[in-house]
């Protein structure tokens, strides 16, 4: 099992370096390694190997790896849907928030933090590509999304966070990636708000657009967790 993890985690880690490099941003991107598909041994692997951030898409899963998370304390970042009744099994657990995409759910992660005096990290989600089946606000309503998270006490707005749609082309992430930046940044100077847009987006497949682009954190699974005779 160490073997195919170690080779993906190095892999990723090469190929994260000359994205980097070839963008002039050198060690300016967190790696988020995304376990939805892992068993607790693979998380473990990883996670011993130096992996410092964590992407969770259930809340079950989250809580099932608690005792995993207590021996290595990284970092946990809840990048799936997050269903408003299972908002009190995270708060207190969660680094930040990915996928705040309605100001519904904004008030009430707000909610939550306040009854536990916490504040919150969270990115606004957008839906860039206006797919029916992906959650996230549409680009004309982001701006919206943002104000009102920055109306709540116990919520950091850090920045934007998208999923493109699958591409086979690295210009078609690249356009839909630039466009969440220029979106982002035209959103903080409207706004107001001060410093600049952390950047949650690239995946697997795509993290190399991303860093191309600008993006802070890459969300990465599959490559992870994949064996070489699968691939």
């Amino acid at each position: 099992m160490s073997s195919y993890i170690e080779k993906n985690l190095e892999d990723v880690k090469d190929a994260l370096r000359l994205a980097e490099q070839a963008a002039g941003r050198e060690g300016k991107t967190t790696l988020i390694a995304a376990v939805k598909y892992a068993d607790d041994a693979e998380l473990q692997e990883l996670l011993s190997r130096g992996i410092g951030d964590v992407g969770e898409n259930r809340v079950q899963q989250l809580l099932a790896h608690l005792p995993v998370y207590e021996a290595y304390q990284p970092r946990i970042h809840f990048i799936g849907t997050l269903q408003k009744n299972k908002i009190k099994y995270i708060i207190d657990k969660v680094y930040a928030i990915h996928s705040v995409d309605t100001a519904e759910l904004a008030a009430a992660i707000e909610k939550h933090a306040a009854a536990k005096n916490l504040t919150v990290r969270v990115f606004a989600e957008v839906n860039i590509a206006r797919e029916e089946a992906k959650s996230g606000a549409l680009p004309e309503e982001l701006a919206a999304l943002c104000r009102a998270i920055t109306a709540l006490p116990h919520l950091q707005l850090a920045g934007v966070m998208t999923m493109a749609p699958k591409c086979t082309r690295a210009s078609d992430y690249r356009a839909y990636f630039a466009e969440v930046r220029s979106l982002a940044a035209d959103i903080w100077r409207e706004l107001e708000l001060s410093g600049e847009p952390l950047l949650s987006m690239g995946m697997s497949e795509s993290f190399a657009e991303a860093v191309a682009e600008g993006t802070d954190y890459v969300r990465v699974g599959r490559r992870f967790f994949t064996k070489e005779e699968q691939k």
